[in-house]
């Protein structure tokens, strides 16, 4: 297996005491929690947590949609998010009108994708719940998005997602390595996540895996992989094919992109990317760049390519990109090994089997 140590990146060596002030921080506001010096509310409903141990690039995203997708027509669903780099701010609803400027391209996403699923948003969960409750009173279940190492607000469920070419047990805290919570937080969870795994993974990988994560009693760790869709066009939505001749422009900001390269490298017959910031508001001059870019690529056969995250922010410039070969590439997760019953047993369970107090 492919071992990495943060630790030992050359650029971020140099903060390294930084990160021993951070890891102090979180050990104490931990312990705090912990032993009831500052306490978690919980809520008389189901409420699943997605989150995981490091900064972006876990799957979040993909993850939320898949529970989405499992649950949406056996229960009143709701998401709850930050709503991360949103020009508003406190709580809100997503309506027909909202932007991802209103609140966020990761709910915005959802929106678009559920739109019969409450998505709502709110920095302060513990302050979003009533509110959303309040909107959406048949709620039976709430899904809180990236919710894990906040602790204002007790889950029934947490699933916390790790990546397997980056697990939380290699990683160190920011700013050397890329841990927000400690490591130690994985045994809050009911349910690990090892994402972003080879669709080939063997068995004997997995085991090892597992031996090193050393989950608790009654915890399940399960793996994913990532499957990318059929690409569609931004403003029309026709579909298109990525073949081994075609050349293809990605325009991207998310904090993991390395999957995509790899998807590119195998099947089309070469990419140039033009990257930016995770959540990156793109302005006019970013999209005068993308065109330049595009045009100065000198095959016939060519396509701009980006994910569903920044089609969200893009989507302001249909006008500008409608006779362009715009297309977004949507992906989902897969749940490997035949366990992807098992998942759907537990999850499903937890909100079937929930006790609300009388």
């Amino acid at each position: 297996m492919n071992f990495n140590f943060p630790l030992l990146r050359p650029v971020r060596i140099l903060l390294f005491p930084f990160s021993v002030l951070y890891a102090l921080v979180i050990w104490v506001r931990n312990t705090c929690y912990d032993k009831g010096i500052i306490t978690s509310t919980s809520f008389n409903l189901p409420i699943i947590c997605v989150g995981n141990l490091a900064v972006g690039g876990t799957g979040k995203s993909p993850m939320v949609e898949y529970l989405v997708k499992l649950l949406k027509d056996h229960f009143e669903l709701a998401v709850l998010s930050r709503g991360y780099k949103r020009k508003t701010r406190g709580y809100a609803l997503a309506e027909a009108s909202s932007t991802a400027l209103d609140i966020g391209d990761e709910p915005m996403e959802f929106h678009r994708k559920f739109p019969d699923v409450a998505v709502a948003v709110g920095e302060e969960r513990i302050v979003a719940i009533p509110q959303l409750l309040h909107d959406r009173p048949n709620t039976e279940a709430i899904i809180l998005d990236d919710a894990f190492q906040h602790r204002s607000v007790k889950a029934g469920l947490n699933l916390i997602l790790t990546e397997y070419n980056n697990l939380f047990t290699r990683d160190w805290y920011l700013p050397t390595g890329d841990l927000r919570d400690e490591k130690r937080s994985y045994r809050r969870g009911e349910i690990i996540m090892v994402t972003k795994c080879p669709e080939d993974l063997s068995i004997g990988d997995r085991e090892e895996t597992i031996r090193e994560i050393n989950p608790l009693p009654g915890q399940h760790v399960f793996f994913s992989c990532i499957q990318y869709g059929q690409p569609y066009h931004l403003v029309t939505k026709s579909e298109t094919t990525i073949k081994n001749s075609m050349e293809v422009l990605l325009v991207t900001g998310i904090a993991n992109p390395r999957p995509l390269k790899k998807y590119l490298q195998d099947n089309s017959k070469t990419y140039y990317q033009l990257s930016y910031n995770d959540h990156y508001i793109f302005s006019i001059d970013d999209l005068k760049e993308i065109i330049k870019r595009f045009q100065s690529i000198q095959s016939r056969n060519k396509i701009i390519l980006t994910t569903e995250k920044d089609a969200v922010r893009l989507v302001k410039f249909q006008m500008e990109l409608a006779g362009l070969p715009f297309y977004v590439l949507p992906i989902q997760s897969r749940i490997l090994f035949g366990e992807a019953g098992l998942f759907q047993e537990k999850v499903t369970g937890f909100i079937k089997n929930f006790k609300k107090q009388p």
